[in-house]
């Protein structure tokens, strides 16, 4: 453990090189995109040495484990859920998450609802609607046909602060394949601003092997994970 401790400062370094390189190339500026690590399965004493090396931003998929890790590490960190949620585990993320990623329907959105009316003190949850922008079965989000429904549909919802959309790109050793999914992200989250009126700020899209790509393409937020724990 305490090798693999030494070794995060290293990936850590690599990586916010990575992004501030992409950022560079794209002429945005470097605070404009959030490093989320990815840290679902690595033991917790790994999250406190990311936290210490001044990591804030921390992403789970599974809602149990969101239940069990966020009071065990008990850091101010700022927790989002990427995952997949099934209604009844959406239980699991009130008072411990401030993003929610992966609201892929209505059925979703309303369950994320219902669970945060439980704590009506808690401020709304910060919410990205997913879409499956390469429509590949095996992968989970909303199809684009139906978005500027859903967007509207999903910003009636009190309990819910809509302000960006996500997806994941098909895996492939070339980064370059995923920049045309990255690209129509952005661009659905273009016209359904102009439609709607509801802005939109956040992009959520690029792991560890096209992080740099989908900067690039105007990423807000990238979710890396192998490359900060390899």
């Amino acid at each position: 453990m305490e090798r693999n401790l030494e070794r995060l400062a290293d990936n850590l370094r690599r990586v916010e090189e990575r992004v501030a390189a992409a950022c560079q190339r794209a002429g945005r500026e470097r605070d404009k995109v959030l490093l989320l690590a990815v840290t679902k399965k690595r033991p917790l004493e790994e999250l406190v040495e990311l936290h210490r090396l001044g990591l804030r931003s921390f992403g789970e998929n599974r809602p149990q484990e969101v239940r069990d890790r966020v009071p065990a590490l008990a850091l101010p960190i700022d927790w989002h859920f990427i995952g997949a949620i099934q209604s009844k585990n959406a239980k699991y993320l009130v008072g411990n998450v401030a993003w929610i990623h992966s609201v892929e329907d209505m059925k979703v959105a309303e369950a994320v609802e219902k669970a945060w009316n439980r704590e009506p003190k808690l401020p709304p949850v910060k919410t990205l609607l997913q879409f499956n922008i390469a429509g590949e079965e095996q992968k989970h989000g909303a199809g684009t046909t139906e978005a500027v429904d859903f967007l509207k549909k999903a910003i009636a919802l009190e309990r819910l602060d809509v302000c960006g959309l996500m997806t994941m790109a098909p895996y492939s050793d070339n980064a370059e394949d995923s920049r045309p999914v990255f690209r129509a992200l952005r661009k659905l989250r273009d016209d359904l601003v102009a439609e709607t009126g509801h802005p939109l700020p956040h992009l959520s899209m690029g792991m560890t092997g096209d992080f740099e790509v989908a900067i690039e393409e105007g990423a807000t937020i990238v979710r890396v994970g192998t490359a900060l724990f390899e």
